[in-house]
């Protein structure tokens, strides 16, 4: 049976379309999941980052979901889903830790810029 050109054409056609779409939807999808880091440092050089517990205790408290917390470097991070959340946890921060602490959105490495790093390693250029 030999099928004519103009359906095999059409059926071109319908899977482009169909392979535009999808990647539409799949780069939507990676731009509407956008983490967001709260990083808490002391204010003094000796103080020392407040208990990841009381932490996860008034955020808990006050319905607020996290993804991690995650002490580094003197800093203690907290991840979310998004920045709507981290927004809402810094209001409960500022109110409940003491004084003396600094609260605020870190910058947090797009997919892009890490592979970017990866990529120019030193260590794996020839020559």
């Amino acid at each position: 049976m030999v099928t004519a050109p103009f359906s095999v054409r059409r059926w071109s056609y319908a899977i482009v379309a169909l392979m535009l779409l999808s990647a539409m939807i799949l780069i939507w999808t990676a731009l509407q999941h956008q983490e967001s880091t709260l990083a808490i440092r002391p204010v003094s050089q000796g103080a020392s980052v407040p208990d990841g517990f009381y932490i996860w205790h008034h955020l808990d408290a006050n319905g607020i979901r996290f993804k991690s917390i995650t002490p580094q470097d003197d800093v203690l991070l907290i991840k979310f889903d998004s920045s709507a959340q981290s927004a809402a946890a810094k209001i409960v921060l500022d109110r409940s830790l003491p004084h003396g602490y600094i609260i605020a959105l870190q910058e947090d490495e797009s997919q892009t810029a890490a592979w970017l790093t990866r990529l120019r390693d030193n260590s794996h250029r020839f020559g």
